[in-house]
């Protein structure tokens, strides 16, 4: 290994780290075009203490919120093909669930634990709406769903907007774990560059620049976002 860094190896591997960015992002989305739905509405079973579902949120959060991301992923990865072979030898289905492509069961993991985060981020931000104004809601003839959309949902996404960035950033660090299932992401495609020459610090460098350039822009555009709900925040006070 070479003490001097290789500038030359680091602006090509900067480009190929570049490159995992789309599958980071379609991660990011796919899991929380997932989990943003579903943390809303089992943040409600919460709130409302439905029998039954109540407690398996509960279980459901402290099961997720205090085991690590790697460990989820190998019992995804590893438990998730074996419960497929039993099925498709059950119904005799000619499919070898090894070729399945990594990125589904990447969806499965992020989806799970974002969904767990949000869960507690929307029951916070819920919590701080007042239930008069759905009361009011109702008094001037809306329905349940017109009340949560009109109403309800606007200014929840203002007091959870912060959270949910947050959650975001963490959501795409997080995709760097992917290659833990040979994901080609762009933690996996630096590592695999740099095998060649051993110039792991350079990857690592272009690792953390990739990152920080994407995070930094989720960010930004979130702050914009944040403005345009700012009109509910001052209704609301």
């Amino acid at each position: 290994m070479s003490d001097n860094i290789n500038y030359q190896f680091l602006v090509k591997t900067f480009f190929t780290a570049l490159s995992g960015v789309p599958t980071a992002l379609i991660i990011t989305i796919v899991a929380l075009l997932i989990a943003l739905p579903l943390g809303f509405l089992l943040a409600l079973t919460r709130i409302n203490r439905i029998p039954l579902l109540h407690r398996f949120t509960q279980v459901y959060v402290s099961f997720v919120r205090g085991t690590p991301v790697i460990v989820q992923i190998f019992i995804i990865y590893s438990s998730v093909p074996l419960v497929l072979t039993s099925i498709f030898k059950k119904f005799q289905i000619e499919t070898n669930v090894y070729d399945i492509d990594p990125i589904w069961y990447a969806f499965i993991v992020f989806s799970l634990n974002t969904t767990a985060i949000l869960i507690e981020v929307f029951r916070s931000a819920i919590s701080t709406v007042s239930k008069g104004q759905l009361e009011a809601a109702y008094s001037v003839g809306l329905t349940n769903v017109q009340a949560f959309r009109r109403i309800i949902i606007p200014q929840t996404l203002v007091v959870a907007l912060p959270n949910i960035c947050t959650a975001t950033v963490n959501l795409i660090k997080a995709t760097s774990l992917g290659y833990a299932m040979s994901l080609q992401e762009i933690t996996l495609r630096a590592k695999v560059a740099a095998n060649v020459g051993y110039n792991y610090v350079e990857a690592y460098i272009d690792i953390f620049l990739v990152y920080l350039i994407l995070c930094s822009l989720v960010e930004y555009l979130f702050k914009l976002y944040e403005k345009r709900l700012r009109k509910y925040k001052a209704a609301n006070a």
